[in-house]
């Protein structure tokens, strides 16, 4: 199993508000979607335009290896929402992780664990580390409030 790990991001608002938005999969794909324009660069920006989402799932372009679903798989409210690849070519899963910074802020990032063979790791660990990064920076253009 491999891991890639986000930086940990700042979020000006109550980690329990922070844990109901992200836990909400429909609400969060169409909050994704209406992300301001100047926050997401445009190559992100069609990727968040394929995002469909059902109350337990979420569904975005995966490039070479289609779309990727990902599945609500375990949440521990306030602090942690974990999805899992479904009808993925390998098992995925991603988390976030949410922390009380005060009343006010909390911190969060992104954990992706995928089990690959170790020859395939060289060639994947680029585009999944920079994944978890975009994921971590997408939660700093969330608007929670």
């Amino acid at each position: 199993m491999a891991n890639f790990r986000s930086e940990e991001v700042n979020i000006n608002a109550p980690a329990q508000r922070v844990f109901d938005k992200l836990s909400n999969l429909e609400a969060l794909g169409g909050t994704l979607k209406n992300v301001p324009e100047d926050q997401i660069p445009a190559d992100q920006r069609q990727m968040l335009e394929q995002i469909t989402a059902t109350h337990d799932s979420i569904t975005f372009p995966g490039g070479p290896a289609g779309n990727i679903t990902l599945r609500l798989s375990e949440t521990v409210s306030p602090s942690l929402i974990r999805m899992t690849g479904e009808g993925t070519p390998v098992p995925i899963s991603l988390s976030m992780h949410i922390t009380t910074v005060n009343e006010l802020q909390c911190t969060a990032y992104v954990d992706i664990d995928i089990q690959i063979p170790a020859m395939l790791k060289p060639m994947v660990s680029g585009p999944l580390q920079k994944m978890a990064d975009q994921f971590s920076q997408m939660l700093r253009s969330i608007p929670f409030n």
